[in-house]
């Protein structure tokens, strides 16, 4: 029935039906490095990939940027993209990771083109949705992509377009895609978008790391997929995870690998130690023998250098006090904060915090919501380490003419 809907119809339905209930696009990446941090950034490793950007994934500031603008084929990156579709379907209770799911002719994985990376799905195979993500996480099972596909959408193509307009959703507008396993050259991204990408992933998935990126290795088929007459012999593959730097750098659990020759070697890397979460996406080491060797050295530069280098500090801050209105109905303003109040900082500042709410005083009604007041300044030993925008909790209206023509009179003396 669904294959009959011509490629217009469905984009129609997810305009009106899919992108309302997820509006909103993810946190832009700050490339604006702070006077604190600028210190530390000026001095960062070398590295031989053509692009990459590493950033802060609590407060997205970007702390290393190497042609982050440059457009690059992700390779099995794309995966990423596909299962983040998947996990929001399921999210939404319209499929389950527990659905079995139908592996068709175009699921097989001798059906792939040369040279694919493979979960080994085959005819007859009963495999849930969730074995599916691990197929893609793991094993980067171009087969497995397909079947994602085939579960979420009518035709691999409307899932392809689905992955592009789900980008632009997002406010990534250089990113899009033909396929969903990263086996064309055509699908394209940025390390700057992909940064951002990985980081509203990580957001809206935190398990997932545990539950398929760092898992160590996937072996399938298992004598439940196949057919009875099989169980003896189901010629189980055992695949290791592809990110090598698992098991080589401290604190990285995740995310992608990927290449294709047009693309050269690429990865998604994200690492956390204690309360501090990095991620690096580098694009185009070396298509030769060894570039992942290149890509896996430049991530590993990166991510240390990062966490020897950089932390994420999340202050705590009790209520704002209140400041006197003038000539407004209310007596006093109350505020909030324009976004979280957590920053980056060098290793070695921010031991001891405290901070101040500085005012541009005088408040006088009436005043919009969110009107800009002045801002919350933190400090340590040695001085200012951040500052965020205070803003008006509420809009205040003006008072009765009593009162403006009073307050008046008392702002004539205080000025």
């Amino acid at each position: 029935m669904f294959k009959r809907i011509p490629i217009f119809l469905f984009f129609l339905i997810g305009v009106f039906l899919y992108l309302p209930a997820q509006s909103g696009q993810i946190q832009a990446l700050n490339f604006d490095v702070p006077p604190l941090l600028a210190p530390v950034t000026a001095q960062p490793p070398e590295i031989r990939s053509v692009a990459a950007v590493l950033a802060d994934a609590e407060t997205g500031a970007v702390l290393y940027a190497k042609n982050p603008h440059e457009e690059i084929s992700p390779a099995s990156l794309s995966k990423l993209m596909t299962m983040h579709l998947v996990l929001k379907e399921a999210a939404a209770g319209r499929i389950s990771l527990d659905d079995i799911v139908p592996i068709g002719t175009e699921s097989w994985a001798q059906s792939q083109p040369p040279r694919s990376s493979l979960m080994f799905l085959a005819p007859g195979q009963i495999v849930t949705l969730r074995e599916i993500l691990l197929g893609l996480a793991v094993s980067s099972g171009n087969d497995a992509a397909v079947a994602a596909a085939l579960k979420v959408a009518p035709s691999v193509r409307d899932f392809a377009a689905m992955m592009t307009m789900e980008a632009r959703r997002m406010g990534l507008y250089q990113t899009r895609f033909v396929e969903p396993s990263g086996i064309s050259e055509y699908n394209m991204t940025t390390a700057a978008e992909f940064t951002a990408f990985c980081r509203e992933y990580i957001r809206l998935y935190p398990n997932s790391m545990a539950e398929f990126h760092s898992v160590p290795e996937f072996a399938y088929p298992t004598a439940d997929n196949v057919a009875p007459a099989f169980r003896d012999n189901p010629r189980t593959i055992v695949q290791a995870n592809r990110n090598a730097l698992l098991n080589t750098l401290s604190g990285v659990d995740g995310l992608k690998t990927g290449y294709i020759d047009e693309a050269g070697y690429n990865i998604a890397l994200t690492a956390q130690r204690a309360e501090t979460r990095f991620i690096a996406v580098i694009l185009g080491a070396p298509a030769q023998p060894g570039g992942d060797q290149i890509r896996d050295a430049d991530g590993s530069r990166l991510l240390s250098w990062a966490f020897d280098n950089f932390k994420t500090v999340r202050p705590v801050v009790g209520r704002i006090e209140p400041v006197r209105l003038w000539k407004g109905r209310a007596n006093a303003v109350e505020f909030v904060t324009d976004g979280p109040v957590h920053f980056t900082s060098p290793v070695g500042r921010s031991h001891a915090l405290s901070y101040s709410a500085v005012i541009n005083e005088p408040l006088v009604a009436p005043l919009p919501v969110n009107f800009p007041a002045g801002y919350l300044v933190f400090y340590d030993e040695d001085g200012e380490v951040n500052r965020v925008p205070l803003l008006t909790a509420r809009a205040y209206e003006q008072g009765n003419i009593f009162k403006r023509f009073l307050h008046s009179i008392r702002l004539l003396f205080l000025r």
